[in-house]
């Protein structure tokens, strides 16, 4: 195998284990939320609640997969777009269980780790066209599971500094 080929190798096996941790440090961080706080501790007066948060976060890991699996077996595929507020109401996620949430974002992430560890060489060439970046890579698929993560694990300890 090449240089560059060993170094997008260990890349991507870094930012698998991120997906991994970062999944790993909301459940810490969550240890402590009671279920009250969960539901009424909000981002702003119009902003989410922390279970609107994890529930986001579990609701697009099933996403982030969903498309990497169209371009997996699709022909540059055009990535479906989502309302993430709607989806929201839709899902009622204020009515949610926050250990429940989290518990399926832990399932979703551990087969989504899975997914990316077994991608061959030429897999990882596959790509999509997304609703908001155009071209999107298998590699830009892994890399916006842990910017995702961290923005919302930025806006749930945010919301806990706050209260």
């Amino acid at each position: 195998m090449s240089e560059l080929g060993t170094t997008w190798r260990q890349a991507r096996e870094r930012q698998i284990n991120s997906m991994r941790l970062s999944c790993e440090i909301l459940g810490h961080i969550l240890r402590k939320v009671s279920a009250e706080d969960a539901r009424g501790l909000r981002d702003g007066p119009e902003g989410w609640s922390i279970i609107e948060i994890v529930c986001h976060l579990r609701d697009f890991d099933e996403i982030f997969y969903n498309r990497a699996m169209m371009m997996l077996e699709g022909d540059h595929p055009q990535l479906p777009a989502f309302d993430h507020e709607a989806m929201a109401i839709e899902r009622e996620y204020q009515a949610e269980s926050l250990a429940d949430a989290y518990g399926a974002l832990q399932a979703s992430r551990a087969r989504f780790a899975a997914f990316f560890e077994a991608l061959t060489p030429a897999q990882w060439a596959r790509g999509g066209v997304h609703p908001e970046r155009d071209s999107f890579s298998m590699t830009d698929a892994l890399m916006q599971v842990s910017a995702h993560d961290l923005d919302h694990i930025e806006q749930i300890t945010r919301v806990l500094a706050q209260a």
